[in-house]
């Protein structure tokens, strides 16, 4: 059997990872303008949703593949699935590396505010059209590797992360007339 490429390889990590870090930051936010948060608590809720969950999901990723291969060495399978399998480490890495980068993309208009004034009036429609166009991006690396529509692959990535985002908008904007 010929080895897997490694964009092939890790691209459930990458996959993962990035739609995970951009729909879980953009929930972050949504839900923290939703309750008509400052721009200074969306920032601190953002960055560490984006540090502590990213390496939640990477330490999660590690174990489990570690696991996987541990049970692979019980079972005598350990030489050929070594030779086709995952490296813990890597995978955990690919993980953590897709859910940050990516998943800074919905904090970017929010960063921008604090320099250029005119950003902030309008950064949470600027995150919307950032967070949906790394979607659609994520979705279209992922059919380009697996050779799938495009299109469907884009959209089908869009409207899963859109639907976390507005789940997230209404609780915050719930709990705020719950609280205040």
């Amino acid at each position: 059997m010929v080895e897997q490429n490694t964009s092939r390889k890790y691209l459930p990590e990458f996959v993962y990872g990035a739609i995970d870090g951009t729909v879980t930051t953009f929930a972050v936010v949504a839900g923290s303008l939703g309750a008509s948060l400052s721009l200074s608590v969306i920032l601190i809720l953002g960055f560490a949703n984006l540090i502590a969950d990213g390496f939640s999901m990477a330490v999660a990723n590690y174990l489990s593949v570690k696991s996987q291969t541990e049970l692979h060495r019980r079972h005598g399978d350990y030489q050929e699935y070594v030779r086709l399998g995952k490296h813990p480490f890597k995978t955990a890495a690919a993980t953590f590396l897709s859910f940050v980068v990516i998943g800074f993309i919905p904090l970017i208009s929010f960063i921008l505010s604090l320099f250029l004034p005119f950003v902030q009036r309008h950064a949470f429609i600027y995150s919307i059209a950032l967070t949906a166009f790394a979607l659609l991006v994520i979705g279209g690396v992922k059919a380009e590797i697996v050779k799938k529509p495009l299109m469907r692959s884009a959209l089908e990535t869009l409207v899963i992360g859109g639907i976390a985002a507005l789940l997230a908008f209404g609780v915050g904007y719930f709990l705020r007339s719950l609280l205040i």
